[in-house]
């Protein structure tokens, strides 16, 4: 089964580093229900001051260690909006309602 979905998944656990450029670079925070770019530290530190996250690092540094405001951080990003595979999917010759034969 794990054949199957390989090529949709991914699955382990994410390095600091990885973590670092992913909200960098696609990194939204969710502020007043909406989806906003996180451009400055003023809206983490507004939103996540009261417990002792200020800027981004204090956000990756959170988030890597599964610190005891985890939920909170976790809570606060927007999930991350990823693109499809540059050469696009192959193509779906089989239904899965037909187990994929």
């Amino acid at each position: 089964m794990l054949r199957r979905v390989e090529p949709f998944v991914a699955y382990g656990f994410p390095s600091r580093q990885l973590i670092s450029d992913l909200i960098y670079k696609r990194g939204y925070v969710r502020v007043n229900k909406q989806r906003t770019p996180i451009s400055r530290n003023e809206i983490i530190e507004a939103h996540l001051g009261k417990h002792g996250i200020i800027c981004v690092e204090d956000l990756i540094h959170e988030l890597v260690t599964c610190g005891p405001h985890f939920k909170e951080a976790n809570n606060f990003l927007w999930p991350f909006k990823l693109t499809s595979p540059r050469k696009g999917f192959a193509a779906k010759r089989h239904p899965y309602h037909n187990r994929g034969a």
